[in-house]
């Protein structure tokens, strides 16, 4: 019986909610919160992480407003940044406990992930996003919390998305050979990595995905319901 390894956006989560609820939130708190946190340990690391990867064109008076000129190019960018994702998934787990952000789930997600557990299949999630902000998604999603179905996350700590050896990486934490783990995303080059690791693959067409190339070396569902 094959794991389950699935992507975030574009897979278990529309598009739109990242860019036009969770990327305007953190941009809108982030100066806030950094002014008031920025002396936390795990919040001065990941600001460590942002000043190591700044720009020229970042620098500002002072430390604070280069961080936050960093983090702004980046999510302009779309750079997969650990310190910013770090960032932005503490911005988003206060969002999260107050009822201020709610994760959106396609509707299958929900009895997919019931499913898996009740079949006893372990199932990870692996994003760009922090390990953090994978959590506070599911445990405070739209279906209710959902953290207890989902065995482990993973994120850029562990490698790129586009890069094989971040996929043997995961097996073997997961515990399973890599052709018994089938992962799921949206991308076509994620895939493509997943399948040189030794990993089944399936690319997921959701509504506001963008269009999947022709020809491709990948089985295309519409939801998870087939895998």
């Amino acid at each position: 019986m094959t794991a389950i390894l699935l992507d975030i956006e574009g897979t278990t989560t529309p598009l739109s909610f990242v860019s036009a609820v969770l990327t305007p939130y953190s941009i809108q708190a982030l100066p806030g919160f950094l002014a008031t946190k920025r002396a936390e340990p795990a919040i001065r690391e990941a600001m460590l992480m942002v000043l190591a990867d700044a720009t020229e064109a970042d620098s500002r008076r002072d430390e604070l407003e280069t961080v936050l000129a960093g983090c702004r190019r980046q999510i302009a960018a779309d750079v997969k940044a650990t310190g910013l994702k770090q960032l932005q998934g503490m911005v988003w787990s206060s969002g999260y406990s107050t009822g201020k952000l709610r994760g959106q789930l396609f509707p299958d997600v929900h009895e997919r992930l019931k499913a898996w557990r009740a079949e006893g299949r372990a199932v990870g999630i692996f994003s760009s996003g922090s390990r953090l902000a994978q959590q506070l998604l599911f445990k405070y999603s739209d279906c209710g919390d959902l953290s207890g179905a989902i065995n482990a996350y993973f994120d850029t700590t562990t490698g790129p998305k586009r890069s094989a050896a971040s996929y043997t990486a995961i097996a073997a934490k997961l515990g399973y050979p890599a052709e018994e783990i089938t992962f799921a995303t949206d991308q076509p080059a994620e895939a493509d990595a997943a399948a040189q690791a030794g990993l089944q693959t399936a690319l997921i067409m959701r509504p506001g995905n963008s269009p999947l190339p022709a020809q491709l070396a990948h089985p295309v569902h519409a939801d998870l319901t087939h895998l």
